[in-house]
């Protein structure tokens, strides 16, 4: 009870040391080193599958049954999940951490190449990709203005995209 009161009998004594925890905090907290905050990346990799003009119970029983029912002997899947709409479905692969995902793309392409010619003629082949946290943009930028689009575009191209190393 003897902190509560002194709390309210001296406010600004209270908020002067909740301000200095808080301080300390986020200076102790900028202070840690890297093995103490690890950068964990999961590995992951996406099939997604273009079927124009099917209605989204014709994509999963035609395309998606099918790329999983051959998929899901892949070594190392910690878990699958996919999403069926009109004209396109998506598979996505989360797989145990520390597991080579260049090897699994690998193993998930041959599954998939052996079963190409199951699937509808109407399908486009399968997209395999593997997800990379650096692939999303930092910077994303509008640009308007006055001029024509086609100038706007050159200037944006020209001035603002990053060049080449």
């Amino acid at each position: 009870m003897k902190l509560s009161d002194s709390s309210i009998k001296r406010p600004v004594v209270a908020i002067v040391a909740s301000l200095l925890l808080v301080v300390f905090g986020l200076y102790s907290l900028t202070q840690l080193p890297v093995r103490e905050t690890p950068d964990i990346d999961r590995p992951t990799v996406s099939v997604s599958v273009a079927y124009p003009g099917a209605a989204a119970e014709v994509v999963e029983s035609k395309v998606v049954k099918i790329i999983e029912d051959q998929i899901s002997g892949v070594q190392g899947i910690k878990a699958m999940n996919s999403v069926s709409c009109d004209d396109r479905a998506n598979i996505n692969l989360e797989f145990i951490e520390g597991h080579d995902i260049n090897a699994a793309a690998n193993d998930i392409r041959d599954k998939i190449g052996r079963i190409a010619a199951r699937l509808p003629e109407e399908a486009d082949p399968p997209v395999i990709q593997k997800a990379d946290s650096d692939a999303d943009p930092i910077v994303v930028m509008n640009v308007t203005g006055t001029r024509s689009p086609m100038e706007i575009a050159d200037y944006a191209t020209l001035t603002l995209q990053p060049r080449p190393i």
